[in-house]
């Protein structure tokens, strides 16, 4: 009776060891990789969306008004020196009679010369001329930022057709009419 339950023992002991070996065996060629080609349905892209700031200078003509001084000139006083010398001189021609009217023309140039003279340096010796508004231009420029958009593709959404079953997958790139895929446990992308 020992001999026999050892023997049933070994059995068991055989029959338990051999049976992983023997599903492993049966499995081989389920899990075996192979590649093939797959359909391409369809492709969209995945876009991410941003925005940048652009900088650029913008310039303009900006109207200024600005004084603009006269020039600083000096009175000349000959012409009211003249002016008085011919008045003083008419005017003495009137008082006297012979020698003593030229005497009185001459005396009366002299003294009017001077008046003369005199008025025009009670005004100033100098004067100014012309002065006022001028409207100018001046280029302003200023820094003026625009946010720019940008639709980036950053990668592909890609349904395959491969023996007749669907799949989905993401790619960075896109794959074209035919997709090689890896097939062993499922059917996945190979590249």
């Amino acid at each position: 009776m020992k001999n026999l339950t050892f023997i049933t023992m070994a059995l068991v002991a055989g029959a338990a060891l051999s049976t992983p070996a023997l599903a492993y065996r049966g499995d081989y060629g389920r899990y075996e990789v192979r590649y093939d080609w797959a359909t391409v349905v369809d492709v969209d892209p995945i876009i991410e969306r941003s925005s940048r700031p652009v900088s650029r200078e913008v310039c303009y003509d900006q109207p200024v008004d600005r004084y603009e001084p006269g020039y600083t000139a000096r009175r000349d006083h000959t012409g009211s020196t003249l002016l008085g010398a011919v008045i003083g001189g008419a005017l003495g021609n009137q008082v006297g009679k012979g020698d003593g009217r030229k005497a009185a023309t001459i005396a009366g140039a002299v003294i009017g010369g001077a008046v003369g003279n005199n008025a025009s340096h009670r005004r100033g010796d100098y004067y100014e001329t012309g002065g006022g508004y001028v409207r100018d231009y001046e280029t302003r420029c200023r820094q003026e930022t625009a946010w720019r958009g940008n639709n980036d593709v950053v990668g592909y959404e890609v349904t395959y057709r491969y023996r007749g079953d669907i799949y989905h997958t993401t790619m960075d790139h896109h794959p074209g009419n035919r997709l090689r895929v890896r097939v062993d446990r499922g059917v996945t992308p190979a590249e």
